[in-house]
């Protein structure tokens, strides 16, 4: 009995044929990380964290500034009052008052607006409110109490600390964002570097 053959049997499969001699082909991806694309993503992150760092070294110095200004205005008024029975210059006494209700003013209005900056004076560390510079200052003022020549060492030491008030004002204001507090800041300074020189331009008649 004879076999009739099919041609179309045993004959491959055109589509298996096909994908036998066809190269393999790469199957694609829908984000390709590779060459240039991987480097720009990987550029583009360091980007990004170079700016998160900047903003937040920014935002913490900024926070250290304002902070250093609230505890200044502070130490310097206390030291203010307490040297209202030790001058004896009348016209001091009254430059000397005029600071004290500055200053009493000046840390009632900036503190909402500080507090916006994530400075709060009354939360302030001690190791800002006690510092050894503060310490020695009061040293000095007691030592030319004795020596009866308060009222010139005085006048000298606030004309000092004044001016580094005036100084962080500056700071601040150059870096600050809101605009309520850069108002704020310009105006106090403009009220405070009267005062300041009055102390800087005293001339005391102590001998």
């Amino acid at each position: 009995m004879s076999v009739v053959m099919n041609p179309q049997e045993n004959q491959p499969n055109p589509l298996d044929y096909l994908d036998q001699i066809a190269p393999a082909a790469s199957k694609k991806r829908f984000f390709n990380l590779s060459g240039p694309v991987l480097m720009g993503a990987i550029t583009f992150g360091i980007i990004i964290l170079i700016c998160a760092v900047l903003v937040t070294t920014s935002t913490l110095s900024s926070s250290k500034t304002t902070a250093k200004l609230a505890a200044r205005l502070v130490v310097v008024e206390k030291i203010a009052k307490d040297s209202t029975g030790k001058i004896k210059s009348s016209q001091l006494r009254a430059v000397n008052s005029e600071l004290k209700t500055f200053l009493t003013n000046t840390i009632r209005d900036i503190e909402p607006l500080l507090a916006s900056e994530n400075t709060k004076i009354k939360d302030l560390p001690k190791s800002l409110l006690n510092t050894k510079a503060d310490t020695d200052l009061i040293n000095r003022l007691e030592d030319a109490r004795l020596n009866a020549i308060f009222d010139r060492t005085y006048t000298r030491e606030m004309a000092y600390e004044l001016n580094n008030i005036l100084n962080l004002m500056h700071e601040i204001y150059k870096n600050a964002s809101s605009t309520s507090l850069k108002s704020f800041l310009d105006e106090t300074y403009k009220n405070l570097t009267p005062i300041q020189e009055q102390f800087a331009n005293f001339e005391s008649t102590e001998s």
